[in-house]
């Protein structure tokens, strides 16, 4: 199996994944000053099962994490619930872990 290699291209605002040399697949963002808002990603059929999606969401977690000038909003179902399965991330995610004091 081959190895899956990981970029950022800010031009298109996405993080993208290659195989081989060929393009596997990507997940798209949208930036705010205090956002990195994941909208989509896909991964191509032929790459299914390869692990092309989890090494997208790590790179691209692990960018916005690396930066640490903005907290993540997971709107892509895909980003959202590999966070869900990996609760080291979660303190990305865009008011997790705060919540207003109860007397």
């Amino acid at each position: 199996m081959s190895d899956v290699a990981t970029s950022h291209n800010p031009a298109q605002s996405r993080y993208e994944a290659h195989i081989d040399g060929e393009l596997a697949g990507y997940a798209e963002y949208q930036l705010t000053d205090e956002l990195v808002t994941f909208t989509h990603t896909e991964v191509f059929d032929r790459f299914e099962g390869k692990g092309v999606g989890s090494a997208l969401a790590r790179y691209g977690l692990d960018d916005v994490r690396a930066d640490g000038t903005r907290k993540v909003l997971p709107l892509c179902p895909f980003i959202k619930g590999w966070i869900g399965k990996h609760p080291d991330y979660v303190d990305l995610v865009y008011g997790a872990g705060t919540s207003p004091e109860t007397d």
